[in-house]
């Protein structure tokens, strides 16, 4: 199964290691699914780990740690195809990614952007509890 994770599901799991987003990552470690991302998603990663907001909360250590974990172990998507659909269009490349990808879900937390589309194509678009559950 061919997995994109928004990158705050992806933060939400390095901030709170137990949390149920830490699970979904777990979960991918264990390779029951296969995560998909980009290099637009981990410069995003870099990005928001870096926010004055967040990082007291994120040791660059351990986010440069799991960006170099997805780097060598998610499927990296390098050209992404222009993608005009959501109403932020920062949320865009999450949508080329699934369509690049091939991606069987995208699993989000933001209901006003990129779950109100519902779908990208063939791809479901859920939400992290949904993904769990699909998970077992």
């Amino acid at each position: 199964m061919r997995v994109v994770i928004d990158t705050n599901v992806l933060v939400s799991a390095l901030i709170t290691e137990r949390g149920a987003c830490a699970k979904l990552l777990d979960a991918w470690t264990e390779q029951r699914f296969l995560l998909v991302t980009s290099g637009s998603q981990l410069d995003e990663i870099m990005a928001v780990t870096r926010r004055p907001t967040v990082r007291p909360l994120i040791t660059p250590a351990a986010a440069g740690r799991f960006v170099n974990d997805l780097r060598t172990s998610a499927q990296m998507l390098t050209q992404l195809p222009m993608v005009e659909r959501s109403s932020d269009p920062g949320d865009n490349f999450l949508l080329a990614m699934a369509e690049c990808g091939d991606a069987d879900y995208l699993v989000t937390g933001d209901k006003r952007h990129v779950l109100a589309l519902i779908r990208h194509g063939r791809t479901p678009i859920i939400t992290m509890r949904q993904m769990l559950d699909l998970l077992g």
